[in-house]
């Protein structure tokens, strides 16, 4: 299946709420995601609007979606940029990929299209893209190792549940 992989445009928050909604719905998210589905659902349309407007105009938090030929949004990725860190980086938050559109390769675009934008950055230069993985999500780390991360021996409580813990992988640049 072949996708157009691109940053939402303002008009469309309403379809990035339902995404957004969709992957909280999912039944990995609760390992995969920091947000519940109730939260989510009580966020005002203005906070909707904003992230829609950011993506569209470039900026953080930039949510790329994968748009097959049908119109339908298979899912997403959003890139913050972190300058506060040892090294500038790009943060990859929010991945989700639509059931019926998994394993058809659009998990690995999204991850190229949000790579490729954090590597053409010029302020700041980003040294690595990171992002957390949960210990119970052995799939999605999967996943991010074949496309090159690299565990760096961070781990942080997950905010959901303080006995269980994330996991910190980064891919620096090449």
């Amino acid at each position: 299946m072949a996708y157009v992989i691109r940053p939402v445009k303002a008009e469309e928050w309403q379809r990035l709420k339902e995404l957004r909604l969709a992957a909280l719905a999912d039944p990995v998210a609760r390992v995969a995601f920091n947000e519940t589905l109730e939260e989510a659902a009580g966020r005002s349309d203005e906070l909707w609007q904003g992230r829609a407007a950011c993506s569209e105009a470039g900026a953080v938090p930039l949510t790329f979606i994968g748009e097959a030929a049908d119109g339908r949004w298979g899912g997403m990725v959003v890139v913050l940029v972190e300058t506060d860190e040892e090294v500038p980086q790009t943060h990859l938050v929010g991945v989700f990929v639509r059931r019926e559109h998994r394993g058809t390769g659009l998990a690995r675009e999204l991850f190229r299209a949000a790579i490729a934008w954090s590597w053409e950055l010029a302020d700041p230069v980003v040294e690595r893209v990171r992002l957390w993985v949960h210990e119970e999500n052995g799939r999605a780390e999967a996943f991010y190792r074949a496309l090159g991360f690299v565990e760096t021996g961070r781990t942080d409580a997950d905010p959901k549940d303080p006995a269980a813990l994330e996991r910190e992988m980064v891919l620096k640049r090449g």
